[in-house]
């Protein structure tokens, strides 16, 4: 059996010179591409396959202003300049769609009336998936600038009104600005983080 792994070069691209950028160059992401990053995504393994994540893509000066309020103060210039931004939300009732996704059991039996396994559930899946989207993105050659200062109660407000969608994270997309990139910050090595038992 032959290993497949991904060259230097595609390693790069998502993890060791990808940086999380604050800064932004000319240019729009186009809906094709954002689709694409999504139908990418999508196909990273979430449990029972739920696919709780939903995603509002935020591009339009309307829909920034919306977003505004919410917005850390630090954060808002960098949003308000990203060619787009993602609301990486997740669905609270995801498990409506398990019958589709995951047809052969009633997972679906598995989460109704049972709050707590449902946010549970939802929120580190949506996470999962909100990772995928970052790599997704990245792979497809976009710059990302995840980040979680925000008004959570506010955006759900703007963009998820109905109660049902919870906003997790944002990241801005787009093609970034290299030249105003900090230092990459350390990372722990692999003694200081893991152990094998």
């Amino acid at each position: 059996m032959v290993n497949k792994i991904l060259s230097d070069d595609g390693l790069d691209l998502v993890f060791r010179a990808a940086r999380t950028h604050s800064s932004w160059l000319s240019g729009e992401v186009s809906e094709v591409l954002l689709e694409a990053v999504y139908d990418l995504a999508k196909m990273g393994p979430t449990s029972a396959n739920c696919s709780p994540m939903r995603v509002v893509f935020v591009r339009s000066k309307a829909a920034k202003e919306r977003l505004r309020p919410a917005l850390a103060e630090g954060n808002v210039e960098k949003t308000m300049a990203a060619p787009a931004t993602a609301i990486i939300g997740y669905d609270t009732r995801f498990h409506d769609r398990l019958p589709e996704l995951f047809p052969h059991t009633d997972a679906k039996s598995w989460f109704e009336g049972n709050d707590d396994l449902i946010q549970e559930t939802a929120f580190r899946n949506g996470t999962l998936s909100g990772a995928y989207f970052i790599l997704a993105a990245r792979a497809l050659g976009l710059d990302c600038g995840p980040m979680s200062g925000f008004d959570r109660a506010k955006a759900d407000a703007a963009f998820f009104p109905d109660g049902r969608i919870k906003s997790n994270f944002l990241c801005n997309l787009g093609y970034g600005d290299s030249g105003k990139l900090h230092p990459r910050g350390p990372r722990l090595d692999f003694a200081e983080a893991c152990r094998i038992d």
